[in-house]
């Protein structure tokens, strides 16, 4: 058997908690998730997933001006007339359907 490690990290107690919920779900042990991450680390050369800012943020609407608040607006008026969203229900449709809610 290999050689171990021990490993020890300060994690937020709601992240850990699902996320073992979902490895456990898997059937996979947190100690095996774990060492699963570090061999990509190692394959990869680095973080094996994207790190970057998302370009479009959700703006905090209690910080804008009026001005800015009508160009959100207007954006928002402006995807929906141009065929770019999607009816709500079909969106909560999705959302129960992929967690079984």
């Amino acid at each position: 058997m290999a050689k171990t490690s021990n490993l020890y990290a300060r994690i937020e107690p709601e992240v850990k908690e699902q996320a073992e919920m979902i490895l456990s779900a898997l059937g996979i042990p947190v100690s095996s998730a774990i060492n699963m991450f570090y061999k990509q680390i190692i394959l990869q050369r680095g973080i094996p997933f994207e790190m970057k800012l998302p370009v479009d943020h959700v703006p905090d609407m209690s910080q804008l001006s009026g001005k800015q608040l009508d160009n959100e607006l207007e954006k928002g008026y402006s995807e929906i007339t141009t065929g770019h969203s999607k009816p709500a229900n079909k969106v909560f449709a999705a959302i129960r359907k992929d967690y079984g809610v």
